[in-house]
């Protein structure tokens, strides 16, 4: 679902993207919102209730990653970067592991 894609889905289908947005957290700004509720939306008619709160967990562990850089199992990460395929987030960081950064200062 490109971005126009996610105006269009909110346009058609008002109700669920107003219930999408009360998942938004008041720490969240509109960079690492706008990505979690593509995630969201791109997945929602796979997780309905009582299964919703798993759909949330998942979108916070793949926005976790992208934007703080926190690890989960291979398995785990996996699934998340399954479901987002395609979800573009602009100007992400980049983070190193402990060990990148021991094998660059290694290597000098």
């Amino acid at each position: 679902m490109a971005n126009l894609d996610v105006e269009d889905f909110i346009q058609q289908n008002r109700a669920v993207a107003d219930q999408v947005e009360t998942y938004r957290g008041y720490w969240e700004s509109d960079k690492h919102w706008l990505p979690r509720r593509e995630f969201i939306l791109r997945n929602f008619n796979d997780f309905e209730d009582p299964h919703l709160d798993h759909l949330l967990a998942l979108s916070m562990v793949w926005a976790n990653n992208i934007f703080m850089g926190c690890r989960y199992s291979t398995e785990l990460l996996e699934r998340v970067k399954e479901m987002a395929e395609g979800i573009v987030v602009e100007d992400a960081p980049v983070f190193k592991t402990r060990d990148e950064i021991m094998k660059k200062q290694q290597g000098r």
